[in-house]
């Protein structure tokens, strides 16, 4: 019984120790996982004119790194680019950029700390960056040429109602009869009525006209009453 018990004490702690092992393993592995150099890239493109060189960091631990860019030439390095900057990764990538004026396929070396690692050999476009065209294009006139001027050149001559009304000829009795004013023309009829009752040379005979009708009225009832008078003795 007790060489069972030993024995499974034994397998115990066999079975820690490995796990341990196994854990610190992972551990490991893991950090390693975390600074790969898979994780850098680099790129040479254009911004306002210059070039610039650009290096992003995938790491998803965000371990720290230090980027440090060479020229290269003929597998040598010819200058350093800037001063080495540092950078912690992201998922979604983190990026620094070198500003370098680059020429046409030059080749770029991008050292990477404590990996102790170079990204593949960077190769710029054929094509050098120029400064960005800032020529504004002219806007045409608003006011197109040939317009005709908003202010009429002549007045239209004013309407037939604001003239003053001619004088019209004068009646039988010597008066002028002013010209109806605007368009307000009195008909022929209602002329001649407003003559006769004006003063006319005819209004003495027509006196006399009516005195005698008068007194030949008056003597028809003066000899008709008397013949009535007469007639009834």
């Amino acid at each position: 019984m007790s060489l069972s018990r030993r024995t499974a004490a034994r397998s115990v702690r066999a079975l820690g120790v490995a796990a341990a092992s196994a854990a610190l393993a992972l551990g490991a592995a893991g950090y390693a996982f975390a600074d790969d150099i898979d994780f850098f890239s680099a790129s040479a493109s254009c911004a306002g004119g210059k070039g610039v060189i650009t290096v992003t960091d995938k790491d998803p631990s965000g371990a720290p790194a230090t980027v440090t860019v060479y020229l290269e030439n003929n597998n040598a390095d010819v200058r350093r680019v800037g001063d080495p900057q540092d950078v912690k990764g992201t998922a979604k990538g983190a990026t620094i950029s070198f500003a370098e004026d680059w020429e046409p396929n030059a080749v770029y070396r991008v050292h990477i700390e404590p990996l102790n690692a170079d990204i593949k050999l960077l190769k710029t476009p054929a094509k050098a960056c120029k400064a960005d065209d800032t020529t504004t294009p002219s806007t045409p006139s608003s006011t197109p040429s040939g317009t005709p001027s908003a202010t009429p050149s002549a007045s239209p001559s004013e309407s037939a109602d604001t003239e003053s009304p001619a004088p019209s000829e004068p009646s039988a009795g010597g008066e002028a009869t002013p010209a109806p004013a605007g368009n307000d023309v009195q008909p022929a009829a209602q002329q001649s009525n407003l003559a006769e009752t004006g003063a006319s040379s005819n209004t003495g005979l027509i006196v006399g006209i009516a005195a005698l009708l008068v007194v030949l009225g008056g003597g028809a009832v003066f000899f008709g009453l008397r013949r009535r008078g007469s007639g009834d003795r």
